[in-house]
């Protein structure tokens, strides 16, 4: 029998040198990669023309979206998207940006982005900065990790707002320079309050529908998952972490209708998708559990 692997627990921060995620420069390091190059090259500053700081950010960001593994080889992913006649070398499509989102949050070499998807934001739909800093100093207390330095998580939580949330500069920025790479998903959404005479920035992801999120980015998202062999169950796919719903943040009703849409659609019907209840169980089943990318396949044809 095969005993149950139990990963250490490690969270990680930093290592983005302030700097969030542009949309170029994931194809920018792809192509850089793809050429045989490192980073760590004397003239990288030169081939990438950017700063030195911004190449490590850029070697950071490739590994935290899993375009370049631990031992920084381009992944099956990387190519499939961002090589030359891959399918979106240039990030145009709404669905590769959540796409991107997933692997942010499942590689889990940002862990901000990994507690706030799959945790935090259950427990407070609403919360500041101070709020999240809070909750990691207590989540590192809990599982016994070396004190957390507070400001590095400061700095983490404000390139992640970076990332996600477009600002009036940015809105006027119309070749986009700047913008953080998933600000057109609308995830995260921030309002300023008044509290004591101080102005305070509240941000919020709520449950919803997430109507938008394309059937195959979806099952894409739940087919990336060894654990299961050809069924797997509505509460997993919902509340545990690194799957669709918790990393999406997609309510029960939206994630039935997404389902319900999945094991309905035509293009799927070779793999004889089905949504069953068993004794109250709800569980999408796979006659034969298709490969994840050709299922995106499905989607970039159109």
């Amino acid at each position: 029998m095969q005993k149950n692997i139990i990963t250490p627990i490690k969270l990680t921060f930093s290592g983005h040198e302030t700097f969030h995620c542009r949309h170029l420069w994931l194809k920018k390091g792809y192509d850089f990669i793809k050429k045989g190059r490192k980073f760590t090259d004397n003239d990288a500053v030169v081939e990438l023309g950017v700063g030195k700081n911004m190449v490590s950010s850029i070697s950071f960001w490739m590994k935290a979206f899993g375009i370049i593994d631990k031992d920084g080889l381009l992944t099956d992913f990387a190519d499939y998207i961002l090589e030359d006649n891959g399918k979106d070398p240039y990030i145009e499509d709404e669905a590769t940006l959540w796409l991107l989102h997933y692997q942010l949050i499942t590689q889990n070499i940002a862990s901000t982005y990994s507690l706030i998807f799959n945790e935090f934001r259950r427990e407070k739909i609403e919360f500041t900065r101070d709020n999240f800093i809070a909750f990691v100093v207590r989540k590192a207390e809990e599982l016994n990790l070396s004190q957390i330095n507070k400001n590095t998580l400061s700095t983490d939580f404000e390139v992640l707002t970076k990332m996600y949330l477009r600002t009036d500069a940015q809105s006027k920025d119309r070749e986009d320079t700047f913008s953080g790479l998933l600000t057109e998903l609308n995830i995260i959404q921030e309002e300023k309050r008044k509290v004591d005479d101080k102005t305070v920035t509240f941000y919020s992801i709520t449950t919803e529908e997430k109507s938008e999120i394309p059937d195959e980015v979806l099952l894409y998202a739940i087919l990336d998952n060894d654990n299961f062999d050809k069924s797997i169950s509505l509460y997993t796919i919902e509340q545990e972490p690194d799957q669709a719903g918790s990393i999406f943040a997609i309510g029960r009703t939206g994630l039935i209708n997404k389902i319900e849409s999945i094991s309905s659609n035509k293009k799927f019907k070779k793999y004889g998708i089905t949504f069953n209840d068993h004794a109250g169980i709800k569980e999408l089943q796979f006659k034969t559990k298709p490969d994840k990318f050709e299922i995106l396949r499905e989607y970039y044809a159109n």
